[in-house]
């Protein structure tokens, strides 16, 4: 299993942007799919998007397509989610997730972030 932190969540406007990443650790960090999911109050974590451990694949949930971009720096053992154009709905615990495969990542991922909070006011 990999540890992973979070950071770069806080407190934007609507229209405004922020870059969460995710550090990892461990040695094998370019063999997991990596992805954020998000969580907000009264709701059930959903997925937001993955990337696999060369980065060539990349996939988003609909909500964010156009907005959030995915990326990884595998020699900083990293993953990134640029966030533009954020909204009020977008207001929720994000959560970095890595996982054996993408197919994993999705089901079951291997390991969690402890999540970083990312507040959009209106």
């Amino acid at each position: 299993q990999v540890q992973l932190v979070e950071s770069g969540g806080g407190l934007v406007q609507a229209g405004g942007s922020l870059r969460l990443s995710c550090a990892s650790s461990g040695r094998t960090f370019s063999n997991y799919a990596m992805g954020w999911f998000r969580q907000a109050p009264g709701k059930e974590r959903e997925f937001v998007s993955s990337i696999s451990g060369t980065g060539s694949l990349r996939s988003y949930a609909d909500s964010v397509k156009g907005r959030f971009t995915i990326s990884r720096d595998n020699a900083k053992n990293t993953v990134y989610l640029q966030m533009n154009s954020l909204k009020p709905e977008d207001t929720a615990v994000y959560y970095c997730a890595a996982g054996t495969s993408l197919i994993t990542l999705q089901r079951q991922p291997n390991s969690w972030g402890q999540g970083t909070q990312v507040t959009v006011s209106s």
